[in-house]
């Protein structure tokens, strides 16, 4: 499968025109030409930290006119998701990040639209691949 996962970061960024990544994650949005898929687990983030009603409403707003498609998770993704937040409880890997790399594994998707460089440039696909990050 072809497409771009999405990260809560520039779902976050996106809305704020004061965060330090709304530019860049601006800018970057426009020249993606992939399908864009995201997890519920990152919008729940996304919608804990905007805040306010006006702000996940805007949120909403992104999210339908991006589009962003929804991948589903399943009670036969639990295993996976909590694997991975084992592999990477050093870190700490949050619920956000170990939902979009495990869909990134079982969709087939290497690339991830994230302002956290940190966390997902260790994060590895089986076999040890690397995600492609934007931004």
């Amino acid at each position: 499968m072809r497409g771009v996962l999405v990260d809560t970061g520039p779902l976050v960024a996106i809305l704020d025109a004061g965060d330090a990544f709304h530019d860049s994650c601006v800018r970057a949005l426009e020249k993606i030409r992939e399908p864009l898929f995201t997890v519920w687990p990152v919008i729940a983030e996304a919608m804990h930290l905007v805040g306010s009603f006006g702000a996940q409403d805007r949120l909403w707003d992104v999210l339908e006119e991006a589009p962003v498609r929804l991948l589903a998770l399943e009670a036969a993704d639990i295993h996976g998701i909590r694997a991975l937040m084992k592999k990477y409880a050093d870190r700490p890997m949050d619920l956000a990040d170990a939902a979009l790399v495990h869909a990134a594994a079982r969709e087939g998707l290497h690339t991830v639209f994230t302002v956290d460089r940190a966390g997902f440039a260790v994060y590895r696909l089986p076999g040890g691949r690397r995600l492609r990050l934007l931004l």
